[in-house]
């Protein structure tokens, strides 16, 4: 369980970088698009590690590889716990932002956002600001799962 927690914190540190330094002095969508990877990528391992710590009791349980069914897995596994259900649909909405189509505004300024078009009416900006918040909820997640995990 420590591994999984490594490799999250060592993804954090990552975005981090991102954030503070490649985008500070870019300013571009191609690195908004990478925390977000980065991001998804660290919530990945993290449901990775919930559904390895529930196997540990049942040895015929089987982690899917596919993002989707880990995620309807281990909704299933932890249906009372309101906090993983919450986490698990945002990492499914930071999926939904990175496949989406996408435009840019203000690029090489400070306010240089992504434009992802989810769906027919349904459009979300993804600016430098939204950026910091998405890395809270990372952060939090990060702090619930040491708790659990443990």
């Amino acid at each position: 369980m420590k591994d999984y927690l490594d490799k999250i914190k060592d993804e954090l540190k990552r975005v981090d970088h991102l954030l503070y330094v490649s985008l500070k002095y870019t300013r571009t969508v191609d690195v908004i698009r990478s925390v977000i990877n980065r991001l998804i990528n660290a919530f990945d391992l993290g449901m990775e590690g919930l559904i390895a710590k529930v196997k540990k009791r049942r040895k015929t349980l089987e982690i899917p590889t596919q993002p989707r069914k880990k995620c309807e897995l281990v909704k299933e596994l932890y249906a009372d716990d309101e906090k993983v259900l919450k986490f698990v649909e945002f990492y499914l909405e930071l999926r939904n932002i990175y496949q989406a189509k996408y435009t840019k505004r203000e690029e090489y300024r400070r306010y240089v956002t992504l434009i992802a078009e989810l769906g027919p009416g349904k459009i979300v900006e993804v600016g430098i600001d939204r950026l910091h918040e998405y890395e809270e909820v990372a952060k939090e997640f990060i702090e619930y799962l040491e708790g659990v995990l443990k």
